[in-house]
């Protein structure tokens, strides 16, 4: 987030830059508290302005980040479940194998 400290940090910068200049400038007092207000309102709407981007962007992120653990969840499930089917399908065919020895072993006698 230092990007994001870097902006603010600018655009505090040039508002105080700004009231600075306005207020040692020789006007009347109505006219540079307008200009103060104005120079505030616009500060204040590109500072919103950037924020709503910095938290789309952040949303973003986000919520693709929970899509890619989604799908690494769901084939993590898929490959145990394959993996227990394999694995079954091992211990059947063993079984059977066992079976046959052991009827093999018994006919013999």
């Amino acid at each position: 987030m230092s990007k994001g400290n870097a902006i603010i940090g600018v655009l505090a910068g040039a508002a105080i830059g700004a009231a600075v200049g306005i207020l040692f400038a020789p006007e009347k007092g109505e006219k540079t508290r307008k200009k103060i207000k104005d120079g505030f309102d616009s500060q204040k709407d590109e500072l919103q302005h950037k924020f709503d981007k910095l938290s789309e962007q952040v949303k973003g992120k986000f919520a693709k980040a929970k899509v890619d653990l989604e799908t690494g969840f769901d084939d993590l499930v898929a490959n145990a479940q394959d993996t227990k089917e394999d694995v079954i399908a091992a211990l059947e065919k063993k079984l059977t194998d066992l079976k046959a020895q052991a009827q093999a072993a018994t006919d013999k006698k």
